[in-house]
């Protein structure tokens, strides 16, 4: 499955999602986001029982502050809508799959 790029005008229907979530919130000239980004998008091509997606910062700030992102690139896992875990900062590829077994 491909990365969905979120936005305010579809995070309802993502985060209501019948599958766990993973969202990255990142901003284009972030370096860690840049390293973190090519780890989502194999990790979104490896798993179907799972939808990921994209925040930029940058263009969707009101979502940045419902999460309280002050640092990225964050990493939230959503369940049934309710945040399960959240993570900043770069992650290796193992940190974040154990994000999701939560």
């Amino acid at each position: 499955m491909s990365v969905i790029t979120v936005t305010k005008s579809n995070f309802e229907e993502i985060k209501n999602s019948e599958k766990p979530v993973l969202l990255d919130f990142y901003a284009d000239w972030c370096g860690p986001c840049r390293m973190v980004s090519p780890i989502v998008d194999e990790i979104a091509e490896e798993r179907n029982d799972i939808v990921v997606g994209k925040i930029n910062v940058d263009n969707e700030p009101e979502l940045a502050g419902q999460f309280e992102v002050f640092t990225i690139p964050t990493l939230v896992v959503l369940s049934g809508g309710e945040v399960i875990n959240q993570t900043s900062g770069a992650r290796p590829k193992a940190q974040i799959l154990a994000l999701l077994e939560d």
